[in-house]
């Protein structure tokens, strides 16, 4: 495999960015008034707003982590069964939370539990479960905890009961979840990257591969004529971090660092304008419908945004300039969760906003304010080891 560089900070302040605005767009998404072009466009437009490159941009994050997590877990020497495990296990916990989030979809208000304790208590077994335990914890007082938060995961799938009175239903998947897309697609590329053994050229063409499929799934294929991935839309944004992180390993590797601004802004300016020229053939652009349009244009929107943080971060050493929102970066998965919470016990306790603090630029400041509080929240959390590690 290509020598990888050692973490990369501005990885984390990118992740940590992208959780900030995903909470942010999540909560500003009830606020009334706010302009167009923040909100997610609607699925028969052909048109991008803002909240519809924070997904995207996950996606290609994740991809950019998978190259150094599994170099780390080589270089300490685990063999190829435990490198195994490592990738497979992460990803079934991703589904497995993604799946019990699309069930909160459709919960039935018949259901034993109200719906907002139901969510209460799966966040909480999510946490009991996959819970950063100290190293230094006996081993069968850890699993003893871990077993009662799936013991509780378990129940509480046996007692949901989804859909109205005349149509009731158990748990099934009408999609992953956004957990879910994540974990199948992390699953695909890490598999990718380890049979690969890494090798950039062979990456390159996988991930040109998987965006041939995605734009004929958008021309003159059916959208979901692959199992699982469907379109290949999530596939191809995290091959793209994938093939990334390759590039900048190759550039430190040859150490023609200098270059790698010209590279990664060609890049980042020739997927934007594939994603302008394609648009027209290929079901214009559309988060909802994941078109290739959509695809490329977030894809060069990361990467410069990668970029612009690895000059800022890496190479001036701004870091403590986004300080405040380290958490976000560091404990991205208990940020994610974290609002589960806070939704679950607004409903539970009929608690509202005042009507002032739900419109216009008062009610994006809320949100603003929200989404810096739960990072807040989770800073404190870190510190005392209260953090979810998959």
């Amino acid at each position: 495999m290509t020598q990888l560089p050692k973490r990369l900070l501005s990885i984390d302040v990118l992740r940590a960015l992208t959780m900030l605005l995903m909470i942010f767009v999540n909560d500003a998404s009830s606020v009334a008034g706010i302009p167009t072009w923040l909100d997610h466009a609607k699925e028969t437009e052909d048109a991008l707003g803002f909240a519809d490159t924070i997904f995207p941009a996950f996606l290609l994050i994740a991809g950019l982590s998978i190259p150094l997590a599994i170099k780390s877990r080589i270089s300490k020497g685990d063999s190829t069964w435990q490198v195994l495990f490592y990738i497979i296990s992460r990803s079934a916990a991703l589904l497995i939370m993604g799946f019990y989030h699309v069930n909160l979809e459709s919960y039935s208000p018949a259901a034993i539990l109200p719906k907002a304790v139901w969510e209460i208590l799966i966040t909480l077994s999510f946490f009991i479960i996959w819970l950063d335990y100290p190293e230094t914890m006996a081993k069968a007082k850890k699993y003893t905890i871990m077993g009662s938060g799936l013991a509780l995961l378990i129940a509480l799938a046996v007692i949901f009961k989804g859909g109205d009175l005349a149509h009731p239903h158990w748990m099934h998947t009408s999609w992953w979840g956004i957990l879910g897309i994540i974990g199948w697609s992390y699953l695909i590329c890490a598999l990718v990257y380890y049979f690969s053994k890494g090798k950039l050229t062979t990456l390159i063409v996988i991930w040109g591969l998987f965006a041939a499929m995605n734009i004929a799934s958008h021309t003159f294929l059916d959208h979901d004529f692959l199992p699982i991935i469907g379109d290949c839309s999530a596939v191809v944004l995290t091959m793209g971090g994938v093939v990334t992180i390759g590039l900048y390993a190759h550039l430190v590797k040859i150490e023609k660092t200098q270059k790698l601004w010209m590279l990664f802004g060609i890049i980042g300016i020739a997927l934007i304008a594939g994603g302008l020229i394609i648009r027209p053939y290929t079901e214009g652009i559309s988060k909802i419908r994941s078109t290739p349009a959509w695809v490329f244009i977030s894809s060069g929107l990361t990467i410069l945004m990668l970029e612009l943080f690895i000059y800022l971060v890496d190479i001036k050493g701004k870091i403590n300039w986004f300080k405040a929102i380290r958490p976000a970066g560091t404990s991205t998965l208990t940020c994610y969760l974290i609002p589960y919470f806070q939704i679950a016990l607004l409903e539970l306790f009929n608690v509202t906003y005042p009507s002032v603090f739900n419109s216009g630029i008062i009610g994006l400041l809320r949100s603003l304010a929200t989404a810096l509080i739960i990072i807040w929240l989770v800073g404190l959390m870190e510190k005392r080891r209260l953090r979810l590690k998959i």
